[in-house]
Order: C-alpha cells, then sequence, then structure tokens
C-alpha cells in the first residue's frame, strides 16, 4: 500500500512561520499533512499532483461570514460554501443570532442551536463553526453550555443593536431582536455578556485562552443624529452619503467603550470587528496602549481594503461599518502593513439582488446592509497586498494562522505534519477580472465588479480531498462542524 494518500509536488510552499515562499513537496495521508520536505519520491502516493511551481497556501480560515442572515441557513451552507472554496477558503465561522433575520425566532440557545446544526448538515462544501451572540440575559446564563456542550468559544455583540436596526433606525428594538419587555439591548447589557464571558473563562481555565469576545464598534446615538444630517441636507449620495451617515468617529467613540467595559469586567480577548476608517484604528491602537492587558486583536475586511465609497461598484457596497474614502483604505493598509492588523476577513453576507435593493432602488438607506466576498478574500489580499510590500508570509497569517489560534482551530492554520490537510493552489501571476457571474455565490451582483485581480486560486483542498478545481467543484459536500477547541493531530 502506498504510504501517502496525496501528494502534491513542485509546490512553493507558503507558511506563516516563513520568510518566504519554499520549494517543498506536500504528503497527505488520513486526512492531515504527514510530510513536508524536498523530493519526496513520487512513488510513495497513491495521488500525485503536479503544482507548475505555483504557490500552496494554507487554507484560508475566513472568521467573519453571515451565512443564513438573508436566505434560508441551509442554502447558504451550500451555496456560499462553494464561494469559500472557490477562493481557498477551507473553514468559515459564521455569525450567528437570535431575532429577525438568521432563523428568525427567539428563545434559548439550548433549543434554538440544535436548529442552526441541522440546518447546516451535510451541506457544507468547507468546515465551519459559528460565533454567537447573547442577545439577552438568559443567553448569558447560557455561556457554559454553549462552550460545554456544542464547542462555541466566540461570542459577539453588535453595540449599534440599541438604537439602530441592521440597516438603519429603528423604534422597534424588541420585535427586530426579539428581546424580552423588560430588558434592553445597551451598554449594561454589553458589561454584563462581558462578565458572563470572563466567568466561563475562569470556570474552564485550560481553555480561557480560546474564549474570546468579538464587536461590532459603532454608536447608534451618533449614527441617529447624523443620517438625520445627511438625509436632511440632501448633498451627498450613494455609498458616500452613508459613509457620512455612519462617520468614523461612531467607531472610535464604540471602540473606547468597549475598552473600558473589558477593563471593568477583567475580560481579556477582545477582537475588534472590520474596523473600516483611520479613526477606528487609532481609537484601537490607543486603548491597546492605555489597556496592556487586554489582549486586543484587530480585524480588516478585504471590501475595506479593495473598495471606497466611490470605486465600488453601486449600491450593492452598502455594509456596516461604510466603505469608506480612499484615504480610509490607505490608511488601511498602513496599519496592514505594520503588523497592527491581525486578520483580514470577508464579513460574508450573501444578499442577493431582489433583498437588497429597496424602492426606489437608487436610495442608499432603503437598500440592505452586506455583500458576499469571500471568494475575492485570498486574491484580492495577494493583488493588493504584493504591490505594497506585504509577504507572502505575511498573508498566510492574516487569513490561516492567527484566525486560527485565536478561535481555537488549533489544528488549521498552517502547512505542518499533523495539521489537517487544508491547502490552497495559487497562480501569483494570473490577472483577470472581477464578474458577479464568474462567481459560486447565488448573490448576482458584487461591489468588485470589473476590479482586476492578479493572482487566482486554481485548487482548493479540504482534508486533502480537492473540494475545487479548474474552475469546478469537485465531488459532495464534506465539510465538518468544527467542536472547538480542536487539536493538531
Amino acid at each position: 500500500m502506498p504510504e501517502f494518500d496525496l501528494l502534491v509536488k513542485n509546490a512553493r510552499v507558503v507558511r506563516p512561520a516563513a520568510t518566504d515562499a519554499e520549494n517543498l513537496d506536500i504528503a497527505v495521508s488520513g486526512g492531515k499533512f504527514a510530510r513536508v520536505a524536498p523530493a519526496i519520491p513520487a512513488d510513495l502516493a497513491a495521488t500525485v499532483v503536479d503544482a507548475g511551481g505555483q504557490l500552496v497556501f494554507p487554507g484560508v480560515i475566513d472568521a467573519h461570514q453571515h451565512w443564513g442572515i438573508y436566505n434560508p441557513l441551509a442554502d447558504d451552507a451550500a451555496s456560499e460554501s462553494r464561494a469559500c472554496a472557490q477562493g481557498g477558503v477551507t473553514t468559515g465561522l459564521t455569525y450567528m443570532r437570535t431575532g429577525q433575520y438568521y432563523l428568525n425566532r427567539g428563545g434559548p440557545y439550548e433549543e434554538f442551536f440544535p436548529k442552526v446544526l441541522d440546518a447546516a448538515k451535510g451541506r457544507a462544501y468547507v468546515d465551519y463553526a459559528f460565533h454567537i451572540a447573547p442577545m439577552m440575559s438568559t443567553h448569558i446564563d447560557e455561556i457554559p453550555l454553549l462552550i460545554e456542550k456544542f464547542g462555541v468559544t466566540s461570542f459577539k455583540i453588535f453595540m449599534f443593536y440599541g438604537g439602530f436596526g441592521l440597516h438603519g433606525a429603528s423604534s422597534s428594538q424588541r420585535e427586530f431582536l426579539m428581546t424580552p419587555a423588560d430588558e434592553s439591548y445597551d451598554n449594561a447589557h454589553f458589561e454584563f455578556v462581558m462578565r458572563g464571558i470572563q466567568q466561563a473563562r475562569e470556570r474552564f481555565p485550560e481553555i480561557a485562552a480560546d474564549i474570546s469576545l468579538s464587536l461590532h464598534c459603532e454608536t447608534a446615538e451618533i449614527m441617529r443624529a447624523y443620517t438625520a444630517m445627511v438625509q436632511k441636507e440632501g448633498r451627498l449620495s450613494g455609498l458616500e452619503a452613508y459613509s457620512a451617515a455612519r462617520p468614523p468617529h461612531s467607531e472610535g467613540l464604540a471602540v473606547t467603550t468597549a475598552a473600558y467595559l473589558a477593563h471593568e469586567t477583567r475580560l481579556q480577548n477582545i477582537n475588534l470587528l472590520h474596523l473600516s476608517s483611520a479613526k477606528a484604528l487609532e481609537a484601537a491602537l490607543i486603548m491597546a496602549k492605555a489597556f496592556p492587558h487586554i489582549d486586543f486583536r484587530r480585524e480588516v475586511t478585504i471590501g475595506h481594503l479593495l473598495a471606497d465609497f466611490h470605486t465600488a461598484s453601486g449600491l450593492g457596497g452598502k455594509v456596516n461599518p461604510p466603505l469608506r474614502s480612499r484615504q480610509d483604505v490607505e490608511a488601511l493598509w498602513q496599519h496592514v502593513l505594520a503588523g497592527e492588523v491581525d486578520w483580514v476577513v470577508s464579513d460574508h453576507a450573501c444578499c442577493r439582488a431582489e433583498a437588497k435593493f429597496g424602492n426606489p432602488a437608487d436610495d442608499i438607506f432603503l437598500a440592505k446592509s452586506g455583500f458576499g466576498g469571500t471568494e475575492y478574500l485570498l486574491p484580492g489580499l495577494i493583488s493588493q497586498g504584493r504591490k505594497r510590500g506585504l509577504s507572502l508570509p505575511r498573508i498566510a497569517q492574516l487569513v490561516s494562522w492567527n484566525p486560527a489560534q485565536r478561535f481555537g482551530l488549533h489544528g488549521k492554520g498552517t502547512i505542518a505534519e499533523g495539521y489537517d490537510a487544508d491547502f490552497c493552489l495559487v497562480n501569483p501571476d494570473r490577472s483577470w477580472v472581477v464578474r458577479a457571474a464568474g462567481s459560486q455565490s447565488a448573490q448576482e451582483y458584487t461591489p468588485f465588479e470589473g476590479f482586476e485581480l492578479t493572482a487566482q486560486v486554481t485548487a482548493t483542498f479540504l482534508a486533502g480531498q480537492a473540494i475545487f478545481r479548474d474552475g469546478k467543484l469537485v465531488g459532495q459536500p464534506a465539510g465538518r462542524y468544527l467542536h472547538r477547541p480542536t487539536r493538531v493531530s
């Protein structure tokens, strides 16, 4: 019998701890990397793949997705995991909560979360896990249950939901969030969520480092006032108007509030999500200096790195926080290059055209928030990053190793013996133009329409099995739910 199930030869392997791509062969057995070394004999493997000198990256861990937000979760698990595979993403982490959107129901997570797992089971082409948002006080009590029974180690707060809906001003929060009449989703609730997570970290000390809280940092009161101003003035339109209505200092203020609450509650593991502006990053770095005992991680999306409110293709680029100015885009890149961003994600939320655009269709304030983009995460980061001097190993850190370590996926994130054999082949010199029609996602448009990228994923492997090759999906959905934390075999 052959020693290995699969052997990839003639590869330029990109590993997060290296200084550059390395000329190595990759052997896989039982879904794990079995050997990574030069010149492994081909006769030792049942199947040999010639990488032809292409780059081989560890499978991307897209740590911020929203399967099921606008479409049934079962549908998104299938279609949007195909988009993952197309872009070299082998693990998707999806944010989930009770209330409108997602499953459109409230109640305890002990009853809600099994329905989430059932909806996704057997549908995904990639591995997946969920972050959970405690929306009411009883959910805080369920945090230990979510950790111990369901393997959920990461949680979320949507800071602006206290006075804003998903797309704009709302006067019916309890209907939107499906929370009890005597409770409010506000700073006090956020504090109690933090205390609950910290208590769980103390209850499970052996995995405390894997338990963290992520925050969407925007301030409802600022956004409400500025939205009214922008709409009354009528001077701005489109995505630029939406950015002005949710101004960058709204992010900065929320970051500051989140940081002090973390200090007050002694919660050390804080993730600041999709920071979109120079002011948001400035606030995040100031807070890191003010509270050095808190382990802040800073996230940026590929959308905010690729597009600004003038270059994005149409109102399909509406997202929270908004796409910003070109000056903000360049500021984000400077922070990436300075090592001040911990990971890059897609914030993938498939919103089909019939749901996305309001009536009239050119009213930015009636459009839904969010768009897909996981298929452009790695190609986009390589394309723009290399132009700016971002090294290949650093890219592997940003999209694979760092999110794996933070979110308890210790068996993933690199190409090394004992790790899950998740990887993708990338042609770093293939120029192509983004067209929504070429995406595996169910979304019919993209804000990146017409953007030229200079790197392309040509094949994706999950646990050593090809799931995408030569522009097509391969095989049947084999993605697993990941009960975290996972370990290296």
